[in-house]
């Protein structure tokens, strides 16, 4: 998308972008992380394309904050992924935004996410009315995203222990799968448990080469697939701690 067409949409959706966060900030009443919240919606994920108002509703509702260590919270809403512990990132939040955009999930839809990290992803899928099953490697990671969510009051998010490059089967298939953890290449168990009209989006390479983010869709039974974009992420790994 060239800079003309970002930059009118931009015009566009500024005075309800205005709008809603004036309204917000009434629910939220004394949330001193507000501005920088409205700040980042605007300056970071509509200024660079992203339109759908569900997902920028989402992240002006979502507390980003909450979400890490903190001793990070002052960068809460920067331009940057952030340190989560156990050698883990909450990703930038403008890539959080292009990958919940480009899932075009609906309400009711089941989602699967690979990664659940801080929980903030999962936070923003239920907020886009997905029911969310969200895998996490590295236990302690888990147990604090639960832990976060359910203070938070999210009910239509379920959170596994385990290794995610199997997928979770018994819930498949899904109508969208988001991986936030690199593999050198995308998992056959993932790619069997999209439904007909699914959508996938995951990043692939290892950690220490380039890596790209793929957009896979199902039709007809078969999967297209395309590369939009170079990123870097941290790799996807299994219950010992080793890289797919």
């Amino acid at each position: 998308m060239n800079y003309l067409i970002r930059f009118n949409i931009f015009k566009m959706i500024l005075p309800a972008l205005w709008l809603l966060s004036s309204a917000i900030s009434g629910a939220y009443g004394q949330d001193p992380y507000l501005p920088q919240r409205k700040e980042m919606v605007i300056k970071q994920i509509a200024a660079r394309g992203i339109s759908n108002q569900k997902v920028l509703d989402a992240f002006l509702n979502v507390p980003r904050h909450e979400f890490v260590p903190y001793e990070y919270r002052r960068f809460a809403y920067a331009d940057q992924p952030l340190p989560i512990g156990e050698g883990q990132t909450i990703s930038q939040p403008y890539m959080v935004a292009y990958m919940t955009e480009v899932l075009n999930i609906k309400p009711g839809e089941k989602v699967l996410e690979i990664g659940t990290g801080s929980g903030y992803q999962a936070a923003i899928l239920a907020e886009v009315e997905a029911e969310v099953y969200s895998i996490e490697v590295i236990e302690p990671l888990a147990i604090s995203a639960k832990n976060t969510l359910k203070n938070l009051g999210y009910k239509n998010i379920r959170l596994k222990t385990g290794d995610g490059y199997q997928g979770w089967a018994e819930h498949a298939p899904f109508d969208a799968i988001v991986v936030t953890c690199s593999p050198s290449a995308i998992p056959e168990a993932l790619r069997e448990q999209l439904a007909e009209g699914g959508r996938m989006v995951i990043p692939v390479g290892r950690q220490n080469s380039i890596q790209y983010l793929y957009v896979l869709e199902k039709r007809k039974g078969k999967i297209r697939e395309r590369n939009v974009m170079p990123v870097r992420f941290v790799p996807m790994i299994d219950s010992q701690g080793k890289a797919y």
